[in-house]
């Protein structure tokens, strides 16, 4: 599997961005309320992403070779799709609120902290779990064969 790219993360966070700014100028025209993030969600993505750090430890352990006992290769892979998927929704979550943040702060009426707080604490959540899923999908990267452990075609011996 490879690696999260940039560009997919990049991509999703723009149109999430853009849709949010949408969603809110749309609700405006129409005479309703904005869109208002809530506080619980930007900690909950906050405490996601440190979770994950903490689930990556062991297979970080296991690959350097620090290991006490073997990790089990299926929790690997399920800690390894986790983090794929919370970069792109910590990417979602934390841009969707950046737009509604950006609509609020661009009117000509200086919002009050309890319109704004709301949004900048999700958005923060939102980038403090892309963040850790990148650094754990980092984490259970495993390093590349030595050369030693390889007989002339490329497989790896026994």
């Amino acid at each position: 599997m490879k690696p999260t790219r940039a560009s997919t993360l990049v991509s999703v966070a723009v149109v999430a961005a853009v849709a949010g700014f949408a969603l809110d100028t749309a609700l405006t025209a129409r005479q309703s309320p904005t869109l208002l993030m809530s506080v619980p969600l930007g900690l909950t993505l906050a405490f996601i992403g440190i979770a994950l750090l903490f689930m990556a430890a062991p297979i970080r352990r296991q690959t350097r070779g620090r290991a006490e006992r073997r990790v089990d290769p299926m929790y690997a892979t399920r800690v390894v799709f986790l983090a794929k998927a919370s970069s792109i929704c910590g990417a979602l979550f934390g841009a969707f609120a950046l737009g509604l943040l950006v609509y609020l702060l661009t009117r000509s009426v200086l919002p009050s902290l309890g319109s704004t707080l709301p949004n900048a604490v999700a958005f923060g959540g939102g980038i403090v779990l892309t963040v850790c899923a990148l650094v754990a999908e980092r984490m259970c990267i495993a390093p590349p064969p030595d050369e030693d452990d390889q007989d002339g075609r490329g497989t790896t011996t026994a």
